[in-house]
């Protein structure tokens, strides 16, 4: 599959193994010799399934083969993923943080996800005092979707990131889209108040789509302990 920043395909190699996959793929994928290669796995049979991934991005969709299918692409599946099933740390930093995506199980239909943070925290950049807030994503998935343990960690990373609520805010939702590629996307931080004021910063990609159901958010104006 072709985007405008990335490439990533699957071929099994009947035969290949370790040694020699990358080099057999780039001759066989057109396009491709500058991409770098993953080996995921060994198929039965002596096959070798690899995934072409782009050096630019480390994102890529993964593809499952029967053996002996030769240089047929297969059918996309789910890929490997970076963090579930193992322990994880948080990253050093928002930037440093490697978000995974995986396949849509449900492509072509129109559906919303949701995610809450409810005590997401980050640090005032001129005071170096921490900020928190409740964060709430809502997307309508594209062909991917985001992997939750990656975005927690990459949620995480924010706890020793110096940035504006705003800047916080939207640079999450404007990452998220670049990425992932969603059809829609919006985020909403409820900022708790610092010096008296809370702030709420609410971004959107666009309009939503005109069939799509998003129930209210569901977060009420700070009131304090009223």
């Amino acid at each position: 599959v072709r985007r405008s920043n990335w490439l990533s395909c699957a071929v099994a190699i009947p035969g290949a193994n370790a040694s020699n996959a990358a080099s057999s793929a780039r001759n066989i994928i057109p396009g491709t010799r500058s991409f770098e290669f993953v080996i995921v796995f060994q198929a039965q049979q002596g096959d070798v399934l690899i995934a072409a991934e782009s050096a630019r991005s480390k994102r890529s969709v993964v593809s499952t083969s029967s053996p002996g299918a030769g240089m047929a692409a297969a059918m996309p599946q789910t890929p490997p993923t970076r963090y579930l099933g193992q322990a994880s740390s948080l990253p050093q930093s928002p930037e440093a943080a490697v978000l995974d995506y995986v396949a849509n199980p449900r492509a072509g239909t129109l559906y919303a996800v949701r995610f809450a943070a409810p005590e997401f925290t980050s640090l005032c950049p001129v005071t170096g005092q921490p900020d928190f807030a409740h964060l709430v994503i809502d997307y309508a998935p594209g062909e991917t979707i985001v992997e939750s343990k990656s975005l927690k960690l990459f949620l995480g990373a924010f706890r020793n990131h110096a940035g504006f609520h705003e800047d916080v805010t939207v640079g999450i939702g404007q990452r998220l889209v670049a990425e992932m590629q969603p059809r829609w996307l919006r985020i909403a931080g409820y900022w708790y108040p610092r010096g008296g004021i809370p702030i709420d910063v609410f971004w959107q990609s666009g309009a939503p789509p005109a069939e799509l159901w998003l129930p209210d958010q569901g977060v009420a104006g700070y009131r304090g302990r009223g």
